[in-house]
C-alpha cells in the first residue's frame, strides 16, 4: 500500500511568519475509510505526524494482513452458507434462540460468523462457527456479516471448536458428543485436542464417556448444562445396571417428557434409574383341580411363568410345545 502521503504536513508548518494552519482534517483511505489528522501549531503538526507514523504503519499493515488473510468482512446472503461438516450442538432452547433475534434485530450483527467456501460445491459456503447467529439472521431475513477464510477440514473443526471453547458456549455433554464425531470423522486425536482445548487423558475420559451413552438417550436428554462429568457418569452407571436401559428408553418417549427444559429431562431419566424397579408379589396360578402349577411374577420390563414340575412333570413342556399357536392366535385377536 502507498505510503507518499504518510509524511503530509500542512506548509505552515515551513512558515514561521504565516497564520496558524486551519484545523482541517487530512485523510489518507484506508479500506475505504478516513482517518483524520488534525495539525496545530507548526511545531505540534510535525511532532504529531512523527509521533503517529509507527502507529499508522502499523495499523496499515494490520488491514493488509487480514485482507491477506481473508478476514474482510462482507455480506452474504444465508441461503448460500451450509452447516459445518461436524455439528457441535445437541439443540438451542427456543427462548435462547429467540433473545438472540431479539438483540440482533435492535443491535445488528456485532460479531461476524466464519465460514469457507464449499470444498465441492463452487457458489456456496460452509460455516466453521456461528451457527446460531445465521439462523437468527435468516429468521428475521437480512444477510448475515461474514468472514471468508480457505480453511481444511482440520482447521475448521478446530476454528469450530476453539471459538465454542473461548466462549464456554458448550456444556460438557456437547463437548463430548462433539469429540466423538470428530473421531467418526477420521479426526486425529491430535486435532480434536486442539479443537476442544483438552489434553490426551481428558479426551480419552470424553470419549469413553459418550461410548457408555446410547446416542438416543444423550439427544433425547440435549445440553443439560447443568450436570458435568461426575453426574454423566454416574448416569452411565445407572444405564449399565440390568433393566434400567430399557425403562430409560421407555421414559424418553413419553409424550411430556420433550417439553421439560434438558436439565429437566437429565433430572427426570436420573431419579428415574435411580430407584429400584418396584417388583410385584409372585402370584400363583390355580387349576381347577386346586393344583399350584404355575407361579407368576411382574415386573416393569417382564413377566416370568415358573412351572412346579413336581406337581405336574409335563405340563411346562405342553405349553412350550404350543407356544407358537398361542401367539398366532394372540395375533389374530
Amino acid at each position: 500500500m502507498a505510503r507518499k502521503n504518510l509524511f503530509e504536513v500542512s506548509e505552515a508548518a515551513n512558515e514561521h511568519s504565516a497564520p496558524e494552519a486551519p484545523r482541517t482534517a487530512l485523510v489518507r483511505p484506508l479500506m475505504g475509510m478516513e482517518r483524520p489528522l488534525k495539525p496545530g501549531r507548526p511545531v505540534g503538526a510535525i511532532s504529531q505526524s512523527l509521533e503517529n507514523i509507527n502507529s499508522r504503519a502499523q495499523r496499515a499493515e494490520e488491514i493488509e494482513r487480514k485482507l491477506a488473510e481473508g478476514q474482510a468482512i462482507v455480506e452474504l446472503d444465508p441461503d448460500l452458507i451450509d452447516q459445518s461438516i461436524v455439528i457441535d450442538r445437541l439443540g438451542v432452547s427456543d427462548e435462547v434462540q429467540a433473545g438472540l433475534v431479539a438483540q440482533i434485530r435492535e443491535h445488528g450483527q456485532q460479531v461476524p460468523i466464519l465460514v469457507r467456501p464449499h470444498p465441492v460445491d463452487g457458489g456456496r459456503y460452509q460455516v466453521a462457527y456461528g451457527h446460531r447467529r445465521l439462523r437468527a439472521v435468516t429468521q428475521l431475513g437480512r444477510t448475515v456479516r461474514a468472514v471468508v477464510r480457505n480453511l481444511t477440514d482440520e482447521q475448521l473443526v478446530v476454528s469450530q471448536g476453539q471459538e465454542n471453547n473461548s466462549r464456554s458456549d458448550l456444556s460438557y455433554i456437547e463437548r463430548c458428543y462433539f469429540a466423538t464425531k470428530l473421531e467418526a470423522k477420521g479426526f486425529s486425536r491430535d486435532i480434536i485436542m486442539a479443537s476442544l482445548g483438552v489434553d490426551k487423558a481428558a479426551l480419552s475420559k470424553m470419549i469413553a464417556l459418550v461410548a457408555r451413552l446410547p446416542p438416543e438417550i444423550i439427544e433425547a436428554i440435549g445440553t443439560a448444562e447443568s450436570f458435568g462429568r461426575q453426574r454423566w457418569s454416574e448416569l452411565a452407571d445407572l444405564l449399565e445396571e440390568r433393566g434400567k436401559l430399557a425403562r430409560a428408553m421407555k421414559a424418553i418417549e413419553a409424550p411430556d417428557f420433550a417439553a421439560r427444559t434438558s436439565d429437566g429431562r437429565f433430572q427426570a431419566i436420573y431419579e428415574l434409574i435411580k430407584t429400584k424397579a418396584k417388583k410385584t408379589d409372585a402370584v400363583a396360578w390355580i387349576a381347577a383341580n386346586g393344583s399350584r402349577l404355575v407361579r407368576i411374577s411382574d415386573s416393569e420390563t417382564k413377566t416370568t411363568f415358573a412351572f412346579d414340575k413336581r406337581v405336574e412333570p409335563e405340563f411346562a413342556a405342553f405349553v412350550r410345545e404350543r407356544l407358537q399357536a398361542l401367539y398366532d392366535e394372540f395375533q389374530k385377536r
